[in-house]
Protein backbone atom coordinates (compact mmCIF):
# COMPACT_ATOMS: atom_id res chain seq x y z
CA UNK A 1 0.00 0.00 0.00
CA UNK A 2 1.21 3.49 -0.82
CA UNK A 3 0.50 6.85 0.78
CA UNK A 4 -3.05 8.09 0.15
CA UNK A 5 -2.97 11.51 -1.52
CA UNK A 6 -6.29 12.13 -3.29
CA UNK A 7 -9.96 12.23 -2.27
CA UNK A 8 -10.63 9.36 -4.66
CA UNK A 9 -8.05 7.20 -2.89
CA UNK A 10 -9.63 8.08 0.46
CA UNK A 11 -13.03 7.01 -0.86
CA UNK A 12 -11.60 3.77 -2.26
CA UNK A 13 -10.21 2.95 1.19
CA UNK A 14 -13.53 3.80 2.91
CA UNK A 15 -12.00 6.78 4.75
CA UNK A 16 -14.65 9.07 3.28
CA UNK A 17 -18.04 8.18 1.83
CA UNK A 18 -18.80 8.54 -1.90
CA UNK A 19 -21.19 11.33 -0.99
CA UNK A 20 -18.34 13.31 0.57
CA UNK A 21 -16.11 13.12 -2.49
CA UNK A 22 -17.12 16.46 -4.01
CA UNK A 23 -16.68 18.50 -0.84
CA UNK A 24 -13.35 16.83 0.01
CA UNK A 25 -12.11 17.58 -3.51
CA UNK A 26 -12.83 21.25 -2.69
CA UNK A 27 -10.70 20.93 0.46
CA UNK A 28 -7.93 19.31 -1.59
CA UNK A 29 -7.80 22.36 -3.85
CA UNK A 30 -6.60 24.37 -0.85
CA UNK A 31 -4.71 21.97 1.44
CA UNK A 32 -2.45 18.99 0.84
CA UNK A 33 -3.52 15.44 1.68
CA UNK A 34 -1.22 12.56 2.64
CA UNK A 35 -1.95 9.60 4.90
CA UNK A 36 0.85 7.08 5.25
CA UNK A 37 0.13 3.33 5.27
CA UNK A 38 1.00 3.15 8.97
CA UNK A 39 -1.57 5.80 9.86
CA UNK A 40 -4.25 4.49 7.48
CA UNK A 41 -3.91 1.06 9.12
CA UNK A 42 -4.63 2.59 12.55
CA UNK A 43 -7.93 4.21 11.56
CA UNK A 44 -11.09 2.54 12.84
CA UNK A 45 -13.55 2.89 9.95
CA UNK A 46 -16.43 2.06 12.31
CA UNK A 47 -15.72 5.03 14.57
CA UNK A 48 -16.84 8.39 13.11
CA UNK A 49 -14.77 10.13 15.80
CA UNK A 50 -11.63 8.05 15.42
CA UNK A 51 -8.77 10.22 16.77
CA UNK A 52 -6.34 9.12 14.07
CA UNK A 53 -8.80 9.83 11.26
CA UNK A 54 -9.58 13.26 12.72
CA UNK A 55 -5.90 14.18 12.46
CA UNK A 56 -5.35 13.16 8.84
CA UNK A 57 -8.64 12.74 6.93
CA UNK A 58 -9.81 16.10 5.52
CA UNK A 59 -13.14 17.59 6.54
CA UNK A 60 -15.31 20.17 4.82
CA UNK A 61 -15.10 22.32 7.97
CA UNK A 62 -11.55 23.21 6.87
CA UNK A 63 -13.11 25.56 4.34
CA UNK A 64 -14.60 27.69 7.12
CA UNK A 65 -12.27 30.44 8.32
CA UNK A 66 -12.86 32.50 11.46
CA UNK A 67 -11.88 36.19 11.71
CA UNK A 68 -8.89 35.62 14.02
CA UNK A 69 -7.28 32.97 11.82
CA UNK A 70 -4.28 33.86 9.67
CA UNK A 71 -2.07 32.31 6.99
CA UNK A 72 1.09 32.67 9.09
CA UNK A 73 -0.29 32.25 12.61
CA UNK A 74 3.00 32.24 14.54
CA UNK A 75 4.72 34.91 12.46
CA UNK A 76 7.47 32.93 10.76
CA UNK A 77 7.71 35.44 7.92
CA UNK A 78 8.16 38.37 10.30
CA UNK A 79 11.38 36.78 11.58
CA UNK A 80 12.83 35.42 8.34
CA UNK A 81 15.97 37.42 7.50
CA UNK A 82 16.77 35.11 4.57
CA UNK A 83 14.73 32.43 2.84
CA UNK A 84 14.57 29.23 4.89
CA UNK A 85 15.65 30.83 8.19
CA UNK A 86 13.43 31.93 11.07
CA UNK A 87 15.38 33.77 13.79
CA UNK A 88 12.85 34.51 16.54
CA UNK A 89 14.99 33.84 19.62
CA UNK A 90 18.57 35.08 20.09
CA UNK A 91 20.43 31.76 20.39
CA UNK A 92 18.55 29.54 17.94
CA UNK A 93 17.13 29.50 14.44
CA UNK A 94 14.78 27.37 12.43
CA UNK A 95 16.19 25.99 9.19
CA UNK A 96 13.33 25.08 6.87
CA UNK A 97 15.14 23.12 4.17
CA UNK A 98 12.03 21.39 2.87
CA UNK A 99 8.29 22.09 2.94
CA UNK A 100 6.89 18.61 2.29
CA UNK A 101 5.76 16.02 4.84
CA UNK A 102 5.06 12.27 4.89
CA UNK A 103 1.56 13.08 6.22
CA UNK A 104 -0.41 16.31 6.34
CA UNK A 105 -2.08 17.11 9.65
CA UNK A 106 -5.42 18.83 9.26
CA UNK A 107 -4.54 21.30 12.05
CA UNK A 108 -1.08 22.23 10.68
CA UNK A 109 -0.04 25.80 11.50
CA UNK A 110 2.04 25.94 8.30
CA UNK A 111 -0.68 24.48 6.07
CA UNK A 112 -0.40 27.46 3.69
CA UNK A 113 3.34 26.78 3.25
CA UNK A 114 3.66 22.99 3.03
CA UNK A 115 2.69 20.43 0.41
CA UNK A 116 2.74 20.46 -3.40
CA UNK A 117 1.24 23.98 -3.49
CA UNK A 118 3.63 25.21 -0.78
CA UNK A 119 7.09 26.71 -0.66
CA UNK A 120 8.94 23.58 -1.82
CA UNK A 121 12.55 22.64 -1.12
CA UNK A 122 15.19 25.33 -0.74
CA UNK A 123 17.25 25.84 -3.89
CA UNK A 124 21.02 25.32 -3.62
CA UNK A 125 21.55 29.10 -3.70
CA UNK A 126 18.95 29.71 -0.99
CA UNK A 127 20.49 26.96 1.13
CA UNK A 128 23.92 28.59 0.72
CA UNK A 129 22.49 31.90 1.93
CA UNK A 130 20.83 30.20 4.89
CA UNK A 131 24.07 28.54 5.98
CA UNK A 132 25.96 31.80 5.45
CA UNK A 133 23.50 33.50 7.81
CA UNK A 134 24.04 30.82 10.47
CA UNK A 135 27.83 31.08 10.11
CA UNK A 136 27.79 34.88 10.36
CA UNK A 137 25.68 34.96 13.55
CA UNK A 138 27.86 33.59 16.31
CA UNK A 139 25.05 33.86 18.86
CA UNK A 140 23.32 30.89 17.19
CA UNK A 141 23.90 27.89 19.46
CA UNK A 142 21.09 25.66 18.17
CA UNK A 143 19.74 24.95 14.69
CA UNK A 144 16.26 23.41 14.48
CA UNK A 145 15.48 21.64 11.22
CA UNK A 146 11.79 21.78 10.52
CA UNK A 147 9.58 22.76 7.65
CA UNK A 148 7.97 20.44 6.40
CA UNK A 149 9.49 17.33 7.87
CA UNK A 150 13.27 17.20 7.43
CA UNK A 151 13.39 13.40 7.74
CA UNK A 152 11.68 13.03 4.36
CA UNK A 153 15.10 13.94 2.91
CA UNK A 154 17.38 11.11 1.87
CA UNK A 155 20.22 10.08 4.20
CA UNK A 156 22.63 11.60 1.69
CA UNK A 157 20.90 14.98 1.81
CA UNK A 158 20.61 14.87 5.60
CA UNK A 159 24.28 14.01 5.92
CA UNK A 160 25.22 16.94 3.69
CA UNK A 161 23.21 19.29 5.92
CA UNK A 162 24.83 17.92 9.07
CA UNK A 163 28.33 18.16 7.63
CA UNK A 164 27.74 21.79 6.73
CA UNK A 165 26.58 22.44 10.29
CA UNK A 166 29.61 20.54 11.60
CA UNK A 167 31.83 23.17 9.98
CA UNK A 168 30.16 25.97 12.00
CA UNK A 169 31.92 25.87 15.36
CA UNK A 170 29.47 27.95 17.38
CA UNK A 171 26.51 25.66 16.57
CA UNK A 172 26.45 22.99 19.26
CA UNK A 173 22.93 21.55 19.11
CA UNK A 174 21.01 20.31 16.06
CA UNK A 175 17.34 19.46 16.55
CA UNK A 176 15.05 17.71 14.06
CA UNK A 177 11.27 18.13 14.33
CA UNK A 178 9.56 15.13 12.77
CA UNK A 179 6.64 12.74 12.59
CA UNK A 180 8.59 10.11 10.63
CA UNK A 181 9.28 7.59 13.46
CA UNK A 182 5.50 7.38 14.00
CA UNK A 183 4.09 7.68 10.49
CA UNK A 184 6.88 5.97 8.49
CA UNK A 185 8.89 4.02 11.09
CA UNK A 186 10.57 1.91 8.41
CA UNK A 187 12.50 5.00 7.23
CA UNK A 188 14.42 5.10 10.51
CA UNK A 189 17.18 2.75 9.43
CA UNK A 190 20.93 2.68 9.99
CA UNK A 191 21.62 5.02 7.07
CA UNK A 192 19.19 7.68 8.28
CA UNK A 193 20.43 7.47 11.87
CA UNK A 194 24.05 7.80 10.76
CA UNK A 195 23.11 10.87 8.72
CA UNK A 196 21.82 12.65 11.85
CA UNK A 197 25.20 12.57 13.56
CA UNK A 198 28.07 15.00 13.11
CA UNK A 199 31.32 15.55 14.96
CA UNK A 200 31.06 18.10 17.74
CA UNK A 201 27.27 18.35 17.58
CA UNK A 202 24.60 16.95 19.89
CA UNK A 203 21.55 15.72 18.00
CA UNK A 204 18.01 15.94 19.35
CA UNK A 205 14.90 14.57 17.66
CA UNK A 206 11.56 16.13 18.63
CA UNK A 207 8.85 13.58 17.90
CA UNK A 208 5.35 14.83 17.08
CA UNK A 209 2.51 12.55 18.21
CA UNK A 210 -0.91 13.44 19.62
CA UNK A 211 -2.58 10.18 20.62
CA UNK A 212 -1.21 7.10 22.42
CA UNK A 213 -2.30 4.80 19.59
CA UNK A 214 0.31 6.47 17.38
CA UNK A 215 3.07 4.93 19.53
CA UNK A 216 2.72 1.51 17.85
CA UNK A 217 5.29 -1.28 18.36
CA UNK A 218 6.92 -0.26 15.06
CA UNK A 219 7.09 3.39 16.15
CA UNK A 220 8.59 2.42 19.52
CA UNK A 221 11.18 0.28 17.78
CA UNK A 222 12.10 3.18 15.49
CA UNK A 223 12.54 5.44 18.52
CA UNK A 224 14.63 2.76 20.24
CA UNK A 225 16.99 2.68 17.26
CA UNK A 226 17.45 6.43 17.50
CA UNK A 227 17.93 6.52 21.28
CA UNK A 228 20.29 3.54 21.27
CA UNK A 229 22.43 5.40 18.73
CA UNK A 230 22.89 8.32 21.13
CA UNK A 231 20.18 10.64 19.77
CA UNK A 232 18.22 12.42 22.51
CA UNK A 233 14.45 12.38 21.95
CA UNK A 234 11.84 14.82 23.21
CA UNK A 235 8.15 15.14 22.35
CA UNK A 236 5.81 17.75 21.03
CA UNK A 237 2.05 17.40 20.83
CA UNK A 238 -0.90 19.64 20.07
CA UNK A 239 -3.90 19.78 22.39
CA UNK A 240 -6.77 18.97 20.03
CA UNK A 241 -10.52 18.89 20.58
CA UNK A 242 -11.90 15.40 20.07
CA UNK A 243 -8.45 13.82 19.86
CA UNK A 244 -6.63 14.20 23.17
CA UNK A 245 -8.67 16.70 25.19
CA UNK A 246 -9.35 14.45 28.16
CA UNK A 247 -7.11 13.57 31.13
CA UNK A 248 -6.98 9.82 30.44
CA UNK A 249 -5.83 10.22 26.83
CA UNK A 250 -3.26 12.88 27.72
CA UNK A 251 -1.92 10.76 30.57
CA UNK A 252 -1.67 7.69 28.33
CA UNK A 253 0.12 9.70 25.63
CA UNK A 254 2.70 11.13 28.02
CA UNK A 255 3.30 7.75 29.64
CA UNK A 256 3.74 6.21 26.19
CA UNK A 257 6.41 8.81 25.39
CA UNK A 258 8.29 8.08 28.61
CA UNK A 259 8.06 4.32 28.09
CA UNK A 260 9.58 4.92 24.64
CA UNK A 261 12.43 6.99 26.15
CA UNK A 262 11.02 10.21 24.69
CA UNK A 263 10.95 13.05 27.24
CA UNK A 264 7.66 14.99 27.17
CA UNK A 265 8.49 18.57 26.15
CA UNK A 266 5.80 20.82 24.65
CA UNK A 267 2.02 20.50 24.58
CA UNK A 268 0.95 23.22 22.14
CA UNK A 269 -2.29 25.13 22.22
CA UNK A 270 -3.66 24.93 18.64
CA UNK A 271 -2.54 27.81 16.45
CA UNK A 272 -4.86 30.13 14.53
CA UNK A 273 -4.35 28.44 11.16
CA UNK A 274 -7.13 28.87 8.57
CA UNK A 275 -9.92 26.31 8.78
CA UNK A 276 -8.86 24.78 12.10
CA UNK A 277 -11.34 26.26 14.58
CA UNK A 278 -12.99 22.84 15.10
CA UNK A 279 -9.77 21.63 16.75
CA UNK A 280 -9.35 24.49 19.21
CA UNK A 281 -10.24 24.53 22.89
CA UNK A 282 -10.14 27.62 25.06
CA UNK A 283 -7.03 28.37 27.11
CA UNK A 284 -9.18 27.84 30.20
CA UNK A 285 -10.05 24.30 29.10
CA UNK A 286 -6.42 23.60 28.26
CA UNK A 287 -5.16 24.85 31.61
CA UNK A 288 -7.68 22.67 33.44
CA UNK A 289 -6.62 19.57 31.50
CA UNK A 290 -2.92 20.13 32.11
CA UNK A 291 -3.51 20.93 35.78
CA UNK A 292 -5.33 17.61 36.03
CA UNK A 293 -2.13 15.79 35.11
CA UNK A 294 -0.34 17.10 38.21
CA UNK A 295 -0.20 14.37 40.79
CA UNK A 296 -2.02 12.01 38.44
CA UNK A 297 1.08 10.92 36.56
CA UNK A 298 4.81 10.92 37.23
CA UNK A 299 6.79 14.14 37.01
CA UNK A 300 8.68 12.49 34.14
CA UNK A 301 5.46 12.65 32.14
CA UNK A 302 4.59 16.33 32.58
CA UNK A 303 4.68 18.44 29.39
CA UNK A 304 4.94 22.23 29.28
CA UNK A 305 1.70 23.76 27.97
CA UNK A 306 2.53 26.61 25.58
CA UNK A 307 0.85 29.12 23.30
CA UNK A 308 2.69 30.50 20.29
CA UNK A 309 1.60 34.12 20.48
CA UNK A 310 0.13 35.15 17.10
CA UNK A 311 2.25 37.62 15.19
CA UNK A 312 5.65 36.10 15.87
CA UNK A 313 6.19 37.03 19.51
CA UNK A 314 7.28 33.56 20.61
CA UNK A 315 5.92 31.06 23.10
CA UNK A 316 4.15 31.82 26.36
CA UNK A 317 3.98 29.13 29.02
CA UNK A 318 0.33 28.75 30.04
CA UNK A 319 0.58 27.92 33.73
CA UNK A 320 -2.39 28.27 36.13
CA UNK A 321 -1.51 31.92 36.81
CA UNK A 322 0.12 32.85 33.49
CA UNK A 323 -2.87 34.23 31.58
CA UNK A 324 -5.41 36.70 32.91
CA UNK A 325 -8.72 37.70 31.33
CA UNK A 326 -9.27 41.18 29.91
CA UNK A 327 -12.15 42.34 27.72
CA UNK A 328 -13.04 38.77 26.85
CA UNK A 329 -9.45 37.90 25.85
CA UNK A 330 -6.47 36.41 27.63
CA UNK A 331 -3.50 38.64 28.40
CA UNK A 332 -0.24 36.71 27.93
CA UNK A 333 3.36 37.90 28.08
CA UNK A 334 6.12 37.03 25.63
CA UNK A 335 9.71 36.21 26.61
CA UNK A 336 10.58 39.91 26.60
CA UNK A 337 7.81 40.68 29.11
CA UNK A 338 5.56 42.41 26.57
CA UNK A 339 1.85 41.69 27.03
CA UNK A 340 -0.42 40.55 24.19
CA UNK A 341 -4.12 39.73 23.95
CA UNK A 342 -5.26 36.29 22.78
CA UNK A 343 -7.13 35.85 20.57
CA UNK A 344 -5.81 38.97 18.86
CA UNK A 345 -8.15 41.60 17.46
Amino acid sequence: MSTLRTPRELADRDLISPGQLGEIERVAEHYAIAISPAMAALIDRNDPNDPIALQFVPQVSELMTTPEERNDPIGDLAHSPVEGIVHRYPDRVLLKAVHVCPVYCRFCFRREMVGPQGLGTLSPDALDRAFAYIAEHREIWEVILTGGDPLVLSPRRLSELMQRLASIEHVKIVRFHTRVPVVEPERVDAALIAALRASGKTTYVALHANHPRELTPAAREACARLVDSGVVMISQSVLLKGINDDPNTLAALMRAFVETRVKPYYLHHPDLAPGTSHFRLSLEEGRALVAGLRGRISGLCQPTYVLDIPGGYGKAVISPDAASMRDGCYAVSDFRGVEHLYPPA
